[in-house]
């Protein structure tokens, strides 16, 4: 079973966004009881809160419910649980190093995956929730490419 975690700052926005994204085209590939997806944040700021309403209502558009999701802290027993940690951002990148050293080469930026690597925006700043979504999709769709090739 491959376990991916997805991380952002608070996550309330990028990270559940991909979590349950990256589940809906694991799904649809037929591949749920291969994978194993959750998401958390580097900061403690959002811990227990649901996902923010924007993206609640873009995932709710796409027939996926998140009511369940609180957001949580990134710990240091996830880097030994997951196989792929998955962050939004350099600034998360840097930030998940004080949680846990990466030895095992298990960090990486979502958009290092395709053809333009770069930080998913934080729509918490920008409002571009839509622009968001299309990165994380195609972020995860790359992701998924890279688990299934190697």
């Amino acid at each position: 079973m491959t376990k991916i975690l997805f991380v952002c700052h608070g996550n309330i926005c990028r990270s559940p966004m991909a979590e349950f994204l990256m589940k809906e085209l694991v799904e649809a590939r037929g591949l749920e009881n291969e994978f194993y997806i959750e998401s958390a944040a580097t900061s403690t700021e959002e811990i227990g809160n649901g996902v923010y309403p924007p993206v609640n209502r873009i995932l709710k558009a796409r027939g996926i419910d998140c009511s369940a999701k609180h957001a949580r802290q990134m710990t240091y027993s996830d880097y030994e649980k997951f196989d792929y940690i998955v962050c939004m951002d350099s600034k998360n990148m840097r930030n998940m190093g004080y949680i846990a050293t990466d030895t095992q080469g298990k960090y990486s930026r979502l958009l290092d995956y395709t053809t333009n690597p770069h930080d998913v925006a934080d729509p918490w700043y920008s409002g571009d929730f839509e622009t968001t979504e299309r990165e994380v999709e195609l972020g995860c769709k790359a992701l998924l490419e890279h688990i299934l090739n190697n």
